[in-house]
């Protein structure tokens, strides 16, 4: 049966703070789709008597950690280079995991051969130890997350990734522009957080570390620091207090940094310790990385703001002394004033640019010089050469002029507009950037601020209630929820009955009832009656913070059309600098032949002002950002706006592959079907009364977790009394007792995948599933119960054979019922050019009877769980992209070897752990939207490239004056400079268009008309 999605436990790959495997360089990974945990289940179900099956039973199994791949184009080489040495029998190698499968005769090759074969392709390897062989990366490395600001463009990101990568103890660094994020997996014994730190300042942007895997350390803002009489206090208490391993107090920010051991010491423990041992002059409060990242957001967006307004302030002046001021007589007298030998309007000029150029523009000049020393390029680098040579031509013409009392013109405004119109490009940029966010932001608001927490006394009994922060609350707490209040952590009601809206989670609008023993979901809001909850999971644990976590680790990922951008963002500087070049040379050179009129160049005096101005407004209007902001802001959006619809993306590879979806595959139970099996039809072909033939089948299924043995239970269950089976978790122990007093003894139970059960029940055996294991064990159906077996599946129903003591003794129909959408969905997929297959373990007649009534015509039955996956490598061969929808955990290896997998109604933690996307509701619609979604956005990202590259190819020729002799259009540096920081921005407010997307209705896509 799907579980509900109140029931589920979002587990991101790695943890909150995981690093995309995927794409982490830029890769294609479209060919991907060989994962282990497929490669054993496929290995241990090879049929017996192959070749293969054969040569692989006395075969050594290892894993082989490979590190420095970057591309499918990398695992083949491994893969082929393994596969030629004698004795292996079969490799294969995931990118997604690091890691190479080998399967070979230890007496032929080994374990050294196969790490060396590897390194001489060019790769790192590591022999992964049998025991461990499941962990993919090393214990001994630590994930930690950094804020990183200052970045423009992806050659900035570039730049900072091959910086980090070449430090030692660095394994991996993923930089996201968007976020200004960066999450690097390090080993703690080789290089410290604070080195890579360093490191990043050192390439020219800020830097700070966030938190880390240890999942250990936390800031706490502590009130009533006033001196250091307070600061040796909180020392002491720290110092004594068990389980504190490390601290730093920071009396100016009225901070202390905690690492701490969780299992030793609590976080509430420590607060509560602070707030005893000082006599209650400190309380300390615990600060969300949420809240840190929106306050250094808007500290950075107030940063900017500043810096605009003060360049902008200071450019007014210039402006006006240049245009306005020379026709209003009384000014224009004033200025041209002498002091000394220059003029009054010349020196205030000069002045007031100089201020714009060397104390506000100060960050360009900077980030360039750390950017050219580090042999990388940006649009700092663009910058600071258009404004310098403006700005440096100015002054040489003025101290020319005053000295030989010929008067080229000057520039400086030039300068100052430019760095005025780029700061405020960059400005709107943070504030656009920050909207992409806003999904995040609405999630970490769901969650509420302060938790009501009920006390014990000694004997148990509730005496007070405490008003708590909401991050203090720990697994076990009893909580107190009012009504119209939000649930604070993910637990169990212990008391009172009421409804929760859980839409804001999952998406499902209808309040679901809670009473004892109910699970609910923290952030989620308890409407009606009081309630008091157990907390079970709490902090990073809890389904919201998972979700965030998932949402976080997408946007972090980079999509592979990216490769694109950032292949032009490596080159795009020095080809602009040269194409400035050559604009200069060209009209410089023309000019001194005589190829163009004096009349052209009057206005700048001279062919090398003439030449200047057009090689300036080159450099300044050429724009690497937009191209860089083209793939990440989408997708960042993207993932948003699938996680408020209830879809999970994992990452910008899924949502590309998605876009080009051939065949959807769907699973039958539970997926097409609502995954409420239950029992319809009973029929016994044996000297025995149905209720003895009930408690038989029933003992046999008791011990088995199939959907149909629970139904076969409750049935059993219900007919001898008349009532329900407790199903909750907390009643568990009571169903156990109830099934104990009426079911008989089973022995010897086995579970057989794909055929059935089967046990000793009073020394005789017991046989209960399809025709396949009766026929294994040469019990014989009658000619009778064949013909209404083959009735039962012709109606859609599920036929379980049983047999007692080798003797077939009858028949029971199982149906389950068809979700309400499925035949609608299908037939969108369709209209969408989409081909759905039905791939099921049930039998043909029942799998095509299920598919006749939701109209797939493509069916797969009787395929086991292995068999799923080689169904989806056949469709794979003609290069066609398939997606696969299953909840189960025998659907996670065609999840994992599918294109895109879509865990659908949240499923099982190993599903979605497999899976691609996660569709929180257990709707089928969501995976016409999760297309349609994918689709949208990146016709969105080749809008946006189209847009950022027809505007450099555009742009760059216009400023070069390339139009100046036909039709006399030419463009000054300043309104190059305009030109330039508008661009990124409408690349951004573009990709946010898409916080207007709705799910598609099906009545569109079928073309029906509603009346």
């Amino acid at each position: 049966m799907a579980p509900s999605s109140r029931d589920i436990q979002l587990t991101a790959g790695g943890g909150r703070l995981g690093i995309s495997l995927r794409d982490e360089d830029g890769g294609d990974f479209e060919g991907v789709r060989l994962l282990d945990s497929y490669d054993e289940e496929a290995a241990a179900a090879e049929p017996a008597g192959t070749g293969r099956g054969d040569s692989e039973k006395e075969a050594r199994r290892i894993q082989v950690r490979v590190v420095g791949m970057t591309c499918s184009a990398c695992t083949s080489a491994v893969e082929g280079a393994i596969s030629a040495l004698p004795g292996v029998v079969r490799a294969s190698v995931s990118l997604l995991q690091n890691k190479a499968h080998v399967v070979f005769d230890p007496a032929r090759v080994k374990d050294e051969d196969i790490r060396d074969v590897i390194e001489d392709v060019g790769f790192e390897a590591e022999l992964l130890p049998e025991f461990n062989n499941s962990q993919t990366r090393s214990q001994k490395t630590l994930t930690g997350q950094f804020r990183i600001g200052g970045m423009t463009c992806s050659a900035c990101v570039n730049s900072i990734e091959g910086i980090l990568t070449k430090l030692p103890g660095v394994r991996r660094a993923v930089v996201a522009l968007a976020t200004s994020l960066g999450e690097i997996e390090y080993d703690p014994s080789v290089i410290k957080k604070d080195e890579i730190v360093s490191a990043i300042e050192d390439a020219g942007f800020d830097a700070s570390f966030l938190q880390s895997s240890e999942q250990n350390k936390v800031l706490l803002c502590v009130d009533g620091l006033a001196s250091e009489i307070e600061v040796r206090d909180i020392q002491g208490i720290l110092r004594n207090l068990k389980g504190v391993c490390q601290f730093v107090v920071n009396f100016s920010l009225s901070e202390v940094e905690i690492i701490f051991d969780p299992e030793a010491v609590g976080l509430r423990s420590i607060v509560d310790s602070i707030e005893k041992g000082s006599n209650g002059k400190l309380k300390a409060h615990a600060q969300s990385p949420y809240t840190l990242a929106t306050s250094n957001h808007v500290e950075e967006s107030s940063k900017m703001l500043r810096l605009f307004l003060s360049s902008l302030l200071l450019s007014i002046p210039v402006f006006f002394i240049r245009i306005v001021c020379p026709r209003i007589g009384l000014f224009s007298s004033f200025l041209l004033m002498h002091c000394g030998p220059f003029l009054l309007r010349d020196l205030i000029k000069w002045a007031l640019v100089s201020i714009v150029q060397f104390v506000i523009g100060k960050r360009f000049y900077v980030a360039a010089y750390k950017a050219l020393r580090h042999w990388s390029t940006n649009m700092d680098v663009l910058v600071v050469l258009g404004t310098s040579a403006s700005y440096f031509y100015s002054v040489g013409a003025l101290l020319y002029g005053t000295f030989t009392g010929f008067h080229p013109p000057i520039y400086f405004e030039t300068s100052a507009m430019i760095i005025t119109f780029v700061l405020l490009g960059k400005y709107l940029e943070v504030v656009a950037k920050g909207k992409t966010s806003d999904a995040i932001k609405k999630l970490v608001e769901l969650a509420p601020a302060t938790a009501m927490l009920l006390i014990k006394d000694e004997e148990g009994r509730y005496i007070t209630e405490k008003e708590i922060d909401a991050l203090l609350i720990q697994p076990g707490d009893i909580l107190k929820v009012l009504p119209g209040s939000k649930i604070p952590a993910d637990g169990i009601v212990v008391w009172g009955t009421s409804y929760a809206d859980e839409s804001m989670v999952t998406g499902e609008s209808i309040p679901i009832p809670k009473e004892v023993s109910s699970s609910v979901v923290g952030g989620t809001m308890n409407l009606h009656g009081v309630i008091h909850i157990q907390a079970t999971r709490v902090g990073s644990n809890t389904v919201l913070s998972q979700i965030i976590s998932l949402v976080e680790t997408a946007q972090m990922s980079k999509a592979p059309i990216q490769k694109f951008a950032d292949y032009v963002a490596s080159i795009f500087v020095p080809i602009v600098i040269s194409i400035s070049l050559l604009t200069f040379l060209g009209w410089f050179f023309c000019g001194l032949l005589g190829a163009y009129p004096d009349s052209w160049i009057k206005e700048s005096s001279n062919c090398f002002v003439f030449s200047l101005m057009f090689s300036i407004s080159v450099v300044v209007i050429a724009c690497p950002c937009a191209l860089g902001l083209a793939t990440p802001t989408a997708v960042m959006v993207a993932t948003g706006v699938g996680a408020s619809h209830g879809i999970l993306i994992k990452g910008g590879d899924a949502l590309e592959r998605a876009q080009n979806i051939s065949y959807v595959i769907f699973d039958k139970t539970g997926t097409l079907t609502q995954g409420k099996a239950a029992v319809t039809t009973v029929k016994v072909f044996a000297e025995m009364e149905l209720g003895d033939f009930l408690t038989l089948v029933a003992s046999a299924e008791a011990s088995s977790e199939h959907p149909l043995s629970k139904a076969i239970l409750d049935y059993a269950y219900h007919y001898h009394f008349f009532e329900k089976l407790p199903t909750s978790d907390a009643t568990k122990q009571s169903r156990d007792q109830i099934l104990s007093e009426w079911l008989l003894e089973a022995i010897d139970f086995s579970a057989l995948p794909g055929r059935g059960v089967q046990c000793l029940i009073n020394g005789k055996r017991v046989l209960v599933g399809n025709r396949a294991l009766l026929a294994e064990n040469g019990v014989t159906v009658p000619t009778e119960a064949e013909n209404f077996l083959v009735d039962l599946e012709l109606n859609a129903k599920t036929g379980v054979l049983v047999a007692y003591d080798d003797s077939f003794i009858g028949v029971l129909g199982i149906a389950d019922p068809l979700k309400r959408e499925a035949m609608v969905v299908i037939r969108g997929l369709q209209k969408m050019g989409i081909c759905p297959v039905m791939v099921t373990g049930d039998n043909s007649r029942t799998a095509h009877a299920v598919a006749k009534e939701v109209g797939i015509e493509d069916v797969r039955a009787e395929v086991m769980p292995a068999g799923k996956a080689d169904v989806i490598r056949s469709l794979q061969k003609d290069g066609s992209m398939v997606a696969m929808v299953g909840d189960g955990i025998n659907d996670s290896p065609a999840l994992a070897a599918a294109d895109v997998g879509m865990a659908i109604g949240a499923g099982t933690d190993i599903a979605i752990e497999a899976a691609d996307y996660v569709l929180v509701r257990n709707n089928l619609e969501d995976v016409i939207t999760a297309i349609d979604l994918s689709r949208k956005t990146f016709a969105r990202i080749r809008w946006n490239y189209f847009f950022a590259m027809a505007y450099n190819v555009i742009a760059i020729p216009i400023a070069a004056g390339l139009l100046f002799p036909l039709m006399g259009l030419r463009m000054p540096p300043w309104l190059a400079g305009a030109c330039m920081a508008f661009s990124s921005v409408s690349v951004v407010c573009s990709s946010l268009l898409l916080r207007r997307y709705s799910k598609p209705r099906l009545t569109t896509i079928l073309q029906i008309t509603v009346e």
